[in-house]
C-alpha cells in the first residue's frame, strides 16, 4: 500500500474584512502566492470545509483566474472562499497524485473531475 500525506501548506492567505488596499473577492496578499512556481492550491470556507483542490504550474496567475474567469468550477461560490492554503509541488507527476488524493480523503464540495467517493 502507498502511504500519502497532505503536504503542509508553504503559504495561507485569508479574506479580509472591508481591505483598504486593493483586493479580489477580499483577499489582499496574493504577492505571498510565487508567482512562477508550481503547486496545489485549496480553497477553504468559514466552516473549515475543502471547497476545491486545483493545481498549477504557475500559481498565482491560476489562483486569480478562479476568481475572474467565468468558467472556473467556483464561478458562483467565489463570496465562500475564506481561506486559501497553497503548497508547492515542483514535480507535475507528484502535483496530479496530491490533487487527486486530497479531493478524495478531504470530499472537496466542488471538484467534480476525479472524484472517487460520490
Amino acid at each position: 500500500m502507498i502511504n500519502i500525506t497532505i503536504p503542509t501548506p508553504n503559504v495561507t492567505i485569508t479574506k479580509q474584512d472591508n481591505p483598504e488596499l486593493s483586493n479580489i473577492y477580499g483577499f489582499t496578499d496574493f504577492h505571498l502566492i510565487p508567482r512562477d512556481k508550481g503547486g496545489i492550491f485549496m480553497f477553504y470556507n468559514d466552516n473549515k470545509e475543502l471547497l476545491f483542490v486545483g493545481k498549477a504550474r504557475k500559481l498565482r496567475p491560476r489562483i486569480k483566474k478562479h476568481f475572474e474567469d467565468n468558467v472556473s468550477a467556483i464561478r458562483m461560490h467565489r463570496d465562500e472562499v475564506t481561506k486559501i492554503d497553497v503548497c508547492l509541488i515542483e514535480d507535475p507527476v507528484d502535483r496530479e497524485i496530491y490533487e487527486t488524493y486530497i479531493i478524495n480523503e478531504l470530499k472537496a464540495k466542488h471538484n467534480v473531475d476525479k472524484v472517487f467517493f460520490r
